[in-house]
């Protein structure tokens, strides 16, 4: 079989291309693991500072929930905390409902959904 200089020209541009194909692939590659670092890891660290908060609450924490109403807590359950916001006054409501406690920053995250 003889080769000419065509043939292995064709031959090198086809390992050129593979080559090619994965360096267009770097990019894409680069840029998911750069909104991986700067989006993604932040969120997580985050919502895992909200559950260990949320589960950490007890009975006589003074708290605020995400709607600002101002109490503190009579009962733990599950899924509710049971508040205190004025003498004989008792609501029931969602720990998911907690934004942090009274006189510091708030540990969840305003949304903005109003």
């Amino acid at each position: 079989m003889r080769f000419e200089a065509s043939d292995s020209f064709v031959m090198a541009m086809s390992g050129a291309a593979q080559q090619g194909g994965l360096l267009s692939f770097a990019p894409f590659a680069i840029i998911l693991v750069i909104f991986y670092v700067l989006i993604l890891m932040p969120m997580q660290r985050r919502q895992k500072k909200v559950q260990e908060f949320q589960g950490s609450l007890k009975v006589g924490d003074k708290i605020v929930t995400t709607g600002g109403i101002y109490g503190q807590i009579t009962r733990v359950n599950d899924k509710s905390v049971q508040l205190q916001i004025a003498n004989n006054v008792r609501i029931e409501i969602s720990r998911a409902a907690i934004g942090g406690y009274q006189g510091q920053d708030p540990v969840v995250a305003d949304t903005g959904t109003m």
